[in-house]
């Protein structure tokens, strides 16, 4: 379960290749020709493409009866310009991987590597690179795709680098890992007028006025409790940018957050009733939709069991601290169906925060990362 000096600079090559050139949620046709290029010569059982847009899954099948284990890395990038002066550093402007999923695939080239020189002693191994994680769509569209079926894992397992944490240390806990989450567009529509007859038209300004700290008084509970609801004004929007035209049209997006899924639908009840007195109070037309949605990652026992002998076979130290998190993750939908664990591996205590500008995967998580997930599929496959 090593990795030859080749192998460990074949892989950082491949990882600075994918964040020369990124592509965001939905357009990572050429991220999916590389990994395709990376890991065909590892000769996998089977390939599958297109798989939730842009996925690509590599399935290593010993032939013999056993679970099957999907490892699951994410594959998009982020509309962030990346300000830093590394030699690597993206080539598309506006966009850059500073989440780290080009390291995340990285890992599972690593996998990729070493499955095809040693390949599990029984049952499958599945190796998803996963498209359009941050927009929630990928997993979803994953896992809706029919030839999904033909693949779903007994296990499923992923990771996430943790700025913040030292470096290689992983933080793993059972239970919620990860809030669920959706963004809701609210539209008000009026009707335009002259700037110096405003009375004349119906205007969203009061209403945006009032609607955005209404949304806010929704969110309560403690983080710690079940209960727990969270409601973000992220965006607002009324009106051209002129002055002779009195606004007759706009938008408010927040972000809806719980702790687990089931009190998500409560909150969404509140937010629109919330929207809809004040639209009618105001005389606008009102129109609701929900975007990125994203499920509660929630880690089953038997499969944080599992990651927890990997570690401990491997030396590597891990605690539950910092867990669960308020940020969101669409690995949860791979638990509806399946045993799946996430675990967050630190990327050290000093590094740039994930989505900042300046953020760089580090290379040595790469093998660690990859020893990780090769003890815990050895030790349940042989």
């Amino acid at each position: 379960m090593t990795l030859t000096n080749q192998d460990i600079s074949d892989l950082v090559s491949f990882r600075h290749e994918l964040h020369r050139h990124p592509e965001i949620s939905g357009e990572e046709e050429q991220t999916a020709k590389r990994v395709f290029a990376f890991i065909e010569d590892t000769n996998p059982a089977q390939i599958l493409t297109g798989l939730g847009g842009h996925g690509v899954a590599a399935v290593y099948d010993s032939g013999h009866d056993g679970p099957t284990i999907l490892f699951r890395s994410e594959t998009d990038a982020l509309p962030i310009e990346e300000i830093s002066s590394i030699p690597h550093r993206s080539t598309v402007p506006g966009k850059s991987h500073m989440c780290g999923h080009d390291g995340h695939t990285a890992i599972l080239a690593a996998m990729a590597r070493q499955l095809g020189r040693d390949g599990p002693a029984k049952g499958r191994v599945v190796l998803m690179f996963q498209p359009a994680e941050e927009t929630g769509a990928g997993a979803a569209g994953v896992v809706a795709d029919p030839r999904y079926e033909n693949i779903r894992p007994d296990f499923a397992f992923s990771l996430h680098n943790l700025p913040g944490t030292p470096l290689g240390h992983v933080r793993l806990k059972e239970g919620v890992v990860n809030c669920a989450s959706r963004g809701m567009r609210i539209v008000l529509e009026g009707k335009t007028a002259h700037s110096s007859m405003p009375e004349t038209g119906t205007s969203p300004m009061l209403a945006v006025s009032r609607l955005m700290p209404e949304l806010a008084k929704l969110g309560g509970g403690s983080f710690t409790e079940d209960e727990f609801a969270m409601v973000t004004v992220t965006h607002t929007q009324m009106g051209e940018a002129v002055f002779g035209i009195a606004p007759g049209r706009a938008e408010v997006w927040a972000t809806l957050r719980t702790r687990l899924d089931e009190p998500m639908a409560q909150l969404c009840a509140d937010a629109e009733e919330v929207a809809i007195g004040i639209a009618d109070e105001h005389g606008l037309k009102l129109t609701i939709d929900y975007h990125e949605i994203f499920v509660a990652s929630i880690n089953d026992a038997g499969a944080v069991a599992h990651l927890r002998a990997a570690l401990d076979a491997e030396g590597i130290r891990h605690d539950d601290k910092e867990l669960p998190m308020r940020a969101s993750e669409d690995f949860g939908i791979f638990g509806h169906g399946s045993k799946s664990a996430m675990l967050f591996l630190g990327a050290g205590t000093d590094h740039p925060a994930l989505h900042n500008p300046d953020y760089d995967f580090p290379d040595d998580l790469i093998a660690i990362g990859s020893r990780i997930f090769m003890r815990a599929a050895r030790n349940i496959l042989g």
